[in-house]
């Protein structure tokens, strides 16, 4: 019976539609030209020559390559690069360095060899470490091959203005930040210390810019508030992060709390710090205690905001982080369309939030 009413809706809805293909369409609003003269279904249409670009194996490929595939962050962006890609006959090729960890040497490695591969029409790569990319992006310039970053940026990059950046701007972690003293705030706690554990030897200029960031915000908010007087907030000498130990983040959290003997609020500024800072809490037994947040929305970080571990995270919508290159690729190649940024924004959860996300593969 659902199914009659629907075939009856739609042939309600075609007999209706008649009159427009009819010769109606001036009194109905509907366009069928441009105003130019040409017809929108032939606008509409890919470029004959598109497939054929640079490789001219009459079908695009491109590659997408980040600087970690080992802990799960980046599972989201290569899923929307594939959903992209599929859209539009694209060949995906994706790549990254294994570890769990930042790994820009084998990131930069793998591109070396991509560089060198000529059925690449289109690059997509991530630059958290300033100047490590510009001979990279040199070099597939001068090949015709087009490049767009994503993820982590870098402002001083070869050719910056004429490639499109997809990312959360570092400036976002300072929601994070407003949300740790707020908690603090809410919560009535009367003072202690606010740490920014941070692997800062890695280099990593964007997460750095976020413990900055997050850790001017939290200061700003703590001080309208009148009371950042009865608080420690520190974020290291140069306020991009107190240094723990990449080999044993959990560990050296642990030993950083139990140093101060007062810690309060924490804030970890990527998808590596942050579910060590969980971890460390639940070891000190300190859940729904410390008013502590950090980045990204991979298992671990959810499963962490469950149990009070984390108060919270800021998601980066990696979906779009993907999406979105293969997308500004193709315009470039297919329209000609000048390089666009997207900024993605952040994303904060809560337990009371935590429902809404992940449900479709997109954080």
């Amino acid at each position: 019976m659902k199914y009659g009413k629907c075939a009856l809706a739609l042939l309600s809805g075609a007999l209706l539609w008649a009159p427009l293909q009819a010769g109606h369409a001036a009194e109905t609003g509907v366009l069928s030209k441009a105003v130019g003269g040409y017809t929108f279904e032939d606008a509409a249409k890919e470029s004959p020559n598109t497939k054929n670009f640079h490789s001219k194996k009459g079908k695009l490929t491109f590659a997408i390559i980040t600087h970690t595939a080992g802990n799960g962050f980046f599972d989201p962006t290569y899923v929307g690069a594939k959903v992209a890609a599929d859209a539009f006959g694209i060949n995906l090729v994706m790549l990254g360095s294994e570890a769990p960890v930042d790994d820009i040497p084998r990131e930069i490695e793998i591109l070396n060899q991509v560089v060198q591969d000529p059925t690449i029409d289109g690059v997509i790569m991530t630059t958290p470490q300033s100047g490590a990319y510009d001979d990279l992006v040199k070099k597939l310039e001068a090949n015709g091959v087009p490049v767009a970053t994503t993820n982590s940026y870098d402002p001083n990059l070869y050719d910056r203005l004429n490639i499109s950046h997809t990312g959360q701007d570092s400036s976002a972690a300072a929601i994070g930040g407003a949300a740790l003293a707020k908690c603090l705030i809410d919560k009535k706690v009367s003072g202690g210390s606010v740490i920014f554990p941070s692997t800062t030897t890695l280099g990593n200029e964007e997460v750095n810019r976020r413990v900055t960031a997050a850790f001017e915000a939290t200061v700003k908010a703590l001080n309208a508030a009148g009371v950042l007087a009865n608080f420690k907030v520190d974020a290291g000498p140069k306020n991009i992060g107190i240094d723990v130990d990449k080999d044993n983040v959990t560990g050296s959290i642990v030993s950083l709390i139990e140093s101060r003997g007062d810690v309060v609020g924490a804030f970890g500024a990527n998808g590596f710090v942050t579910p060590g800072l969980g971890d460390a809490i639940s070891q000190k037994q300190l859940n729904n205690k410390i008013c502590a947040f950090g980045f990204d929305l991979g298992p671990k970080q959810q499963e962490q905001i469950k149990t009070g571990a984390l108060t919270g995270s800021l998601g980066q919508q990696p979906f779009l982080q993907g999406f979105w290159p293969v997308m500004q690729l193709y315009l470039q190649i297919d329209r000609g369309i000048a390089a666009a940024n997207l900024d993605t924004r952040a994303q904060l959860v809560t337990k009371d939030s935590l429902g809404n996300v992940g449900k479709r593969f997109e954080n």
